[in-house]
């Protein structure tokens, strides 16, 4: 699958860092929370979510902010850009899952586990 941003463009880490900083406040994540997802400390993800840090193209986090970018367009379309449907969604135990998908996500193996899962939901006929 595609990146959602090419790591060459030179705005790309600036406009993914905005889009990363809007998500966790659409779903209501806290500092530590999206730190886990996205491999940073908290104090760094303020400093993300008021613009004076920047993901590094390439980076590890970088990559993870990607994917958890890609969840997030995916969980939207599905559920019609409803932001109290998406957090109550993430929150709520998933038997196919084994979890609840926010719990899953704070690990690379679950996010990508959960993106692929909404991803399949989104492609039924």
């Amino acid at each position: 699958m595609a990146t959602a941003l090419p790591a060459r463009n030179p705005d790309a880490s600036r406009v993914l860092g905005e889009a990363i900083a809007r998500i966790a406040a659409f779903w209501q994540l806290s500092n530590a929370r999206l730190g886990a997802i996205i491999g940073l400390s908290a104090p760094t993800v303020s400093r993300l979510r008021s613009g004076t840090y920047r993901l590094e193209p390439g980076s590890k986090p970088f990559e993870l902010a990607q994917h958890l970018l890609r969840l997030f367009r995916s969980l939207d379309s599905w559920l019609g850009a409803d932001d109290a449907a998406a957090r109550s969604w993430l929150a709520t135990p998933n038997l196919d899952l084994g979890a609840a998908p926010i719990d899953l996500i704070a690990s690379v193996r679950g996010l990508l586990r959960t993106s692929d899962y909404v991803d399949a939901l989104r492609a039924r006929v």
